[in-house]
């Protein structure tokens, strides 16, 4: 049999899992299970497969640098391929420049198995089993979907109408309820689980067939994309040009070629706080507590706090969600409208839509302690070797007090070390950098005074990571 080559899909946000999935920080990094994020469960997952190669990530530039470091937390993988996506284009492109690069690295013969990084799958040994009968099909041309054996009327998800074997005979989109319910009791209808598995030719053959202009832009942004260590980044012009499209639009709902494999993995796409309260672990009431909780006389309701005590009494059936700059209260049942709150916080452009109080960098991580009309405070962890980019700010004055290990500053022509609790002063204007020559964390606070204190405010001379202006 072909190897299995992994192809992990992590470009989404999670927007119904607002307040803690973020634009900057997206479901798939998430720790929502367990000790580890969904993205390294997934890559767990893959990494149990028999002789699967090193695993190819798709991901947004965005988030490129946390995505390396979650995949190095695993201490799993000598070798793997991030590849950056400079804009979004769904699934099918996405999937598509996966397919290009893996025909130019020579994998030409391999099955793609691609996977969502946000899903959650309990049997590891059933998931290796539908996988090497997936890609049996696979290997004779097949384009193979995975199914998933519906529990309930669920309207959040595609259905997969199944008719003899494997064949599917049609995809349905998300029902009303009464559909799904027609589905449920129809017998033959999967959950449409967004996994697949085909050869890199037949895929790229049914593309041609049916997509061809995403095919010729996919080939052109990879043929025209860069390396930078484990980083390839598709080339942003061909990318620009490419078509917006999914993979079940583009391909699935129009090739002769796709089977439909039995898919009963104990999944689930969390895609909803509903739907994570269903697959966690409950206490006597039926709720999940997660963090610093106190319940009382309270029933089937969620209630996470990431910072502080959260006290609830009296609740039923309800979604309760602290985080260290905003709060969700919602009926347990109206999850999927959370979305809603997020389509407004994008509209009015607030930051809470965009990331979360503490924002990670290559280097390390900052969190904001308080923020005013014309000053700012920080704490700022800088990673043990890492430095951030030689950089001037137009508008702001800076005050740096250390914490806890050893900085390294660049301040104009002067370069200094700082310990605990001394400090230095950065004038508007200077240019300046900060690093942690040591082998612990280097923990600052910086204080922020000026008109402006955006954190576009940023002239870089020099940066270890790639970054622009």
């Amino acid at each position: 049999m072909a190897v299995i080559q992994p192809v992990i899909l992590a470009g989404g946000t999670g927007s119904r899992l607002w307040p803690l999935s973020r634009e900057l920080y997206p479901k798939q990094l998430l720790q929502l299970i367990d000790q580890t994020s969904l993205l390294q469960t997934t890559l767990l997952r893959a990494a149990g497969l028999p002789d699967a190669l090193a695993p190819v990530v798709v991901v947004g530039e965005e988030h490129r640098f946390i995505t390396r470091t979650q995949i190095d937390e695993l201490r799993r993988f000598g070798e793997y391929t991030i590849l950056l996506e400079p804009v979004g284009r769904n699934t099918a492109p996405a999937i598509c420049a996966a397919a290009e690069y893996c025909r130019l690295s020579g994998a030409e013969d391999a099955i793609l198995l691609v996977l969502p990084a946000d899903h959650l799958v309990r049997n590891q040994q059933r998931f290796i089993e539908v996988v090497s009968e997936a890609a049996g099909l696979a290997g004779q041309g097949a384009i193979v979907t995975f199914g998933i054996t519906p529990q309930y009327p669920e309207t959040g998800y595609g259905y997969i109408e199944r008719g003899a074997g494997v064949e599917v005979l049609s995809f349905k989109e998300k029902p009303d309820r009464g559909l799904a319910e027609q589905y449920l009791a129809g017998g033959n209808y999967f959950w449409n689980s967004g996994m697949f598995a085909f050869s890199v030719q037949s895929f790229l053959a049914e593309m041609e067939k049916h997509a061809p202009e995403i095919v010729a832009c996919m080939a052109q942004a990879v043929e025209a994309g860069e390396r930078d260590g484990c980083f390839f980044r598709l080339d942003r012009r061909q990318m620009e040009r490419c078509p917006s499209d999914s993979i079940d639009y583009a391909l699935m709902e129009k090739t002769a070629r796709a089977a439909v494999v039995a898919a009963d993995l104990g999944w689930s796409d969390i895609g909803s706080w509903q739907a994570l309260w269903q697959v966690l672990d409950k206490d006597d009431r039926g709720n999940v507590s997660q963090g610093d909780v106190f319940l009382y006389d309270t029933s089937n309701c969620l209630v996470r706090s990431e910072n502080m005590l959260v006290a609830a009494v009296g609740l039923e059936d309800t979604l309760v969600v602290e985080t260290a700059d905003a709060v969700l209260v919602a009926p347990l049942s109206r999850s999927q409208d959370v979305k809603k709150i997020v389509e407004y916080l994008k509209r009015e452009k607030r930051k809470e839509f965009l990331s979360h109080a503490t924002v990670y960098r290559p280097w390390g991580s900052y969190t904001v302690l308080e923020e005013q009309r014309r000053y700012q405070m920080k704490r700022i962890t800088v990673n043990p070797g890492a430095q951030l980019s030689l950089q001037m700010h137009h508008h702001r004055y800076e005050h740096w007090v250390v914490v806890t290990g050893t900085a390294k500053v660049t301040n104009g022509d002067a370069v200094i070390l700082l310990h605990e609790n001394e400090s230095t002063y950065i004038p508007a204007g200077t240019v300046h950098r900060l690093e942690n020559p040591g082998v612990i964390a280097l923990e600052l606070i910086e204080v922020q005074i000026g008109s402006y204190l955006g954190e576009d405010d940023i002239v870089r001379y020099d940066d270890a990571y790639g970054r622009q202006q």
